[in-house]
């Protein structure tokens, strides 16, 4: 996880739902530490208001439903110490053992990625391949059939950071989803029973080279998720987990992600195909989902395929999702070897 600090042009507030949030935080001479974020913009050091030194956002995470009401008594106790965040760096606020990422999970978005991701000598009207992409989407999720695959942890950043756009990138793009952060081992989860294992929720933004997507050498293998979307810092999280009793209903949230101010991703998560229950407890059916592990539910339409504009060097994208907060990411280009 980057240790950076977070950049003056930051976001200055803390902007989430609920009492409290969680996030993970260090001071310029030290470790990283959890923390208990409140309105205020007051931070509460969970090692010394829990007695743990060793811990972490996820062993927190862990606890989940013993933890969860030591932490709702902590942000209501005004005697307990609290600092100013401003004081502090914000990094990326869970250490997940496994990322699950879902890809066409959001209407509009499938059908201007299937017009734009045309397959080569594919001459059909444009009108022709949208209608195509819709009745595709209507027989997912007809059939119940999500589309997750495996990200990695080490594309982690935090929600201020700079995002490093690699020189071998041809066409580097945005896409803001609402991520479920998981709260117990769930296996085989119901539909009914999925949001229980859901501890809070987190912004991530899920940066994709479209260039790289498709096995262009044999098209038979399909999708290359590994060359496209795991560069180092290809997944700005954060800045907080949201507890899930504080988030009224996840699947009517509004994303929205600016270019340099402009706006390019203005949806709500109404538009996905298959919600956060029906996510998690697909992922489940053949995964093990460990405490702090993430459930990414797949980015709504505006990406930069759409509007033809790719990142670059200097952009700076801010995200936002109602109750989450919001991190804003500067783009800067490798230098080429």
């Amino acid at each position: 996880m980057s240790v950076k600090p977070a950049p003056s042009s930051a976001p200055s507030s803390a902007p989430f739902a609920g009492p409290f949030a969680l996030a993970t935080l260090s001071a310029s001479d030290g470790p990283a530490f959890p923390a208990l974020v409140t309105h205020e913009e007051r931070v509460v050091d969970l090692r010394d208001a829990l007695g743990d030194e060793r811990l972490t956002v996820r062993r927190l995470l862990e606890d989940w439903p013993a933890v969860l009401p030591r932490l709702r008594s902590l942000a209501g106790n005004s005697a307990v110490e609290r600092l100013p965040l401003a004081e502090f760096q914000v990094h990326a606020p869970v250490e997940p053992r496994q990322v699950f990422q879902s890809g066409a999970n959001y209407r509009q978005h499938v059908i201007d990625l299937h017009v734009a991701h045309k397959a080569p000598g594919d001459d059909r009207p444009e009108d022709e391949r949208r209608a195509e992409a819709a009745e595709i989407m209507d027989r997912r999720a007809a059939e119940d059939l999500p589309y997750v695959f495996i990200g990695l942890p080490s594309a982690i950043t935090g929600p201020y950071d700079d995002v490093v756009l690699p020189a071998w990138a041809e066409k580097p793009d945005w896409e803001l989803e609402l991520a479920a952060v998981i709260g117990r081992p769930t296996h085989k989860v119901s539909v009914d029973e999925a949001l229980e294992h859901v501890a809070g929720y987190t912004i991530a933004n899920d940066l994709t080279d479209r260039a790289t997507v498709f096995r262009r050498d044999m098209p038979q293998i399909g999708t290359d998720w590994l060359r496209s979307k795991n560069a180092p810092g290809f997944t700005p999280l954060g800045p907080w987990v949201v507890p899930a009793e504080s988030i009224a209903d996840p699947d009517d949230l509004r994303l929205v992600l600016k270019l340099n101010g402009e706006t390019m991703q203005d949806e709500s998560t109404k538009d996905m195909i298959f919600n956060v229950a029906r996510m998690v407890s697909y992922a489940s059916q053949t995964a093990q989902l460990l405490p702090g592990d993430l459930v990414l539910t797949g980015s709504p339409a505006g990406n930069g395929m759409h509007w033809g504009r790719l990142l670059r060097d200097g952009d700076v994208m801010d995200a936002a999702i109602t109750g989450l907060g919001a991190q804003r990411t500067p783009c800067v280009a490798e230098a080429a070897s």
